[in-house]
């Protein structure tokens, strides 16, 4: 324990980031409480249920396994005490305009699969793969560790003598063009840069760490569901005797003399709903930063003015889908990319122009394929994506109609069986409801797009400079969007917090 008597930490928001920031205080021996708009645990990675389906609400790949693990190492715990995984073969399914594709799992296979779409890439691959392990291992390993406090941080030495192995000044674009021709590679190396939020020409290669995450590592799933991890996190998390308070809605962090001294929230209660303080001696938002900036603290105590935050470049929204089928489908695989409309026009729909899509590439996850929990017997249970510019006006039911029958007709064709008669269930979820349930700035789904002028120390800071003993942690600040990104952020503030009181 760093103190001899408990110092009271509450933490706004019970996602990835706020459950592992949770974790980390209460291990130290802190009082901890969190506080939670929604009445579970997990944010945007919630989990409904309704007509017999088992939905996961948000993120639906499991990679970089290992920092799963190391999480629970951290408490001298293992994954498969929470839950177990399956390592998806194939890994995912890319249907584009001529023909579909299925990503092997095993590296030697995935080799050979190159290798017959462009002579010569199997020897590239290796190349390739083996910098991006060397990435891998310095940007999982060092980098997201560091809390971006200075740019001192980044001079050790083995850092600078590895930065043009890191590529941080060359693009994802440029770098995969340099090792291969065939566009189809090109597009299946690009991908990943989705989940970053930004264009393969505008994210640093540092980030082809993620082709070593997908190739490599590979794409598992935990059995039940992605909420599976939540609730290891929130078993673990009150195993170490952390204190959720869920339906409550935070209205005001109170602050004396550049203190967070308390934080105010109100229960959920429609018929009877009250008002609660609770004293702190660290406040560690892991709700979004900008509402908490922006909402709960006095003007004179924000660090960033509306210019700023007018001025990021925001990761994607989505428009989801989640839909039950009375039928099983033929040969579809866990996951499915739709490719096959121009990769180039949707990415300046969403980053440029920032504009409703006119023919959106959409991702398809059939979690039923793998895991008969998630839907009734001879069942399908499917969760479809588009992603779409933050900030979008005129998120209406109709459009999402509209474009729910454009991926739907595309899907049939390309599965060659129909399901539109088979629909059972369906349930939407766009701008409007991030915004709504989450208090999403922009009604952005991922965070903070990963440019290079939004890295590391360039992101909002995880600690106020007005307010000593706030912090923060999430997908707004370091290291940035992703489950993974996630966990380690809430270890970082959570060791930037105790460092905190332990130097005073």
């Amino acid at each position: 324990m760093y103190f001899s008597t408990l110092k009271k930490a509450v933490i706004i928001g019970s996602g990835f980031a706020g459950l592992s920031a949770a974790c980390f205080m209460a291990k130290a021996g802190w009082d901890v409480s969190v506080l939670e708009k929604q009445s579970t645990p997990g944010g945007r990675a919630r989990q409904f249920k309704d007509a017999g389906f088992t939905f996961d609400m948000g993120p639906s790949w499991y990679w970089m396994p290992d920092v799963f693990e190391r999480f629970f190492n951290c408490f001298g715990k293992k994954v498969s005490d929470y839950y177990s995984l399956h390592r998806l073969d194939p890994t995912y399914r890319i249907y584009w305009k001529d023909e579909k594709m299925d990503i092997p799992a095993d590296y030697e296979e995935l080799k050979k699969f190159f290798e017959n779409i462009e002579p010569g890439s199997a020897a590239k691959l290796d190349k390739f793969m083996h910098e991006a392990a060397y990435k891998y291992e310095v940007g999982i390993h060092k980098l997201v560790h560091k809390p971006g406090q200075s740019y001192s941080e980044f001079l050790d030495w083995d850092f600078v003598k590895g930065i043009f192995k890191l590529d941080v000044f060359t693009s994802m674009r440029k770098h995969i063009s340099k090792y291969f021709k065939n566009p189809k590679l090109q597009q299946l190396l690009e991908f990943p840069v989705l989940f970053l939020g930004a264009l393969p020409q505008n994210t640093p290669a540092l980030y082809s760490l993620m082709n070593y995450a997908d190739l490599k590592l590979g794409t598992w799933y935990p059995q039940d569901g992605m909420y599976k991890i939540v609730e290891g996190m929130f078993s673990l998390a009150k195993e170490l005797g952390v204190k959720f308070i869920f339906n409550s809605n935070v209205s005001e962090i109170l602050v004396e003399k550049g203190n967070a001294k308390a934080v105010v929230a109100t229960s959920n209660n429609q018929q009877q709903p009250t008002s609660n303080t609770y004293n702190a001696d660290v406040v560690i938002g892991a709700a979004d930063y900008h509402f908490i900036e922006t909402k709960l603290l006095p003007q004179n105590y924000r660090v960033y003015s509306d210019a700023y935050w007018n001025k990021r470049v925001m990761a994607p929204s989505c428009l989801l889908y989640y839909v039950g089928l009375n039928k099983k489908l033929d040969g579809i695989l866990h996951h499915s990319l739709f490719f096959d409309s121009d990769f180039e026009i949707h990415g300046k729909e969403i980053y440029t122009t920032k504009q409703w899509p006119t023919d959106p590439l959409f991702y398809v996850c059939a979690p039923s394929v793998t895991d008969e929990t998630v839907a009734p017997a001879a069942h399908e249970n499917l969760f479809f994506l588009i992603p779409v510019a933050a900030g979008l006006e005129g998120d209406t039911e109709e459009k999402r109609e509209m474009y729910f029958e454009k991926i739907l007709q595309r899907y049939e064709k390309f599965i060659a069986q129909t399901i539109k008669d088979s629909i059972i269930y369906k349930k939407t979820y766009s701008v409007s409801n991030f915004v709504n349930d989450y208090n999403s700035f922009k009604g952005n789904a991922y965070g903070l797009a990963n440019t290079l002028m939004q890295t590391a120390n360039l992101k909002p800071a995880c600690r106020s400079i007005k307010i000593k003993n706030l912090f923060y942690t999430g997908q707004l600040t370091v290291p940035g969007p992703g489950v993974p990104p996630s966990l380690i952020s809430g270890e970082v503030v959570a060791m930037e917090a105790l460092k905190h009181y332990n130097q005073n």
